[in-house]
C-alpha cells in the first residue's frame, strides 16, 4: 500500500530526491518515434522549461536531471530554509485598507 508524502519525505535524512517519470503504452516524451515517424523533440524544450521554473514557484532546486525518450529523472533539493519564510498567495491580495 502506498504511503502518504508525509511519510516518505524526511528532509532530516537527506534534502535530495530522485524524482522519476515515463511514459506508457509505447509513447514518446521525446525524439523520434521510430514506429510511427513522428518527431516529439519539440517536448524536450517544454519540459527543461518547466523543470528549471519549479526553483521559482517552489522551495526546490533542480540538482540535475536527464530527458530521455519515454521518460526522465530529475534530482530535487527540497530548500527548507526558503520553504520556512514561503508565504500563500492570499496575503499578497490582502488590502491594506
Amino acid at each position: 500500500m502506498p504511503k502518504p508524502r508525509k511519510h516518505q519525505v524526511s528532509l532530516d535524512a537527506t534534502p535530495y530526491y530522485h524524482c522519476v517519470s515515463r511514459c506508457v503504452r509505447r509513447a514518446f516524451l521525446c525524439g523520434r518515434d521510430h514506429l510511427s515517424g513522428q518527431c516529439y523533440e519539440h517536448c524536450r524544450g517544454w519540459l527543461e522549461d518547466k523543470l528549471l521554473s519549479l526553483p521559482q514557484v517552489f522551495a526546490v532546486a533542480v540538482a540535475a536531471y536527464v530527458i530521455m525518450s519515454n521518460h526522465y529523472h530529475a534530482v530535487s533539493f527540497v530548500d527548507a530554509e526558503r520553504a520556512i519564510h514561503l508565504t500563500t498567495t492570499s496575503n499578497h491580495l490582502i488590502s491594506s485598507e
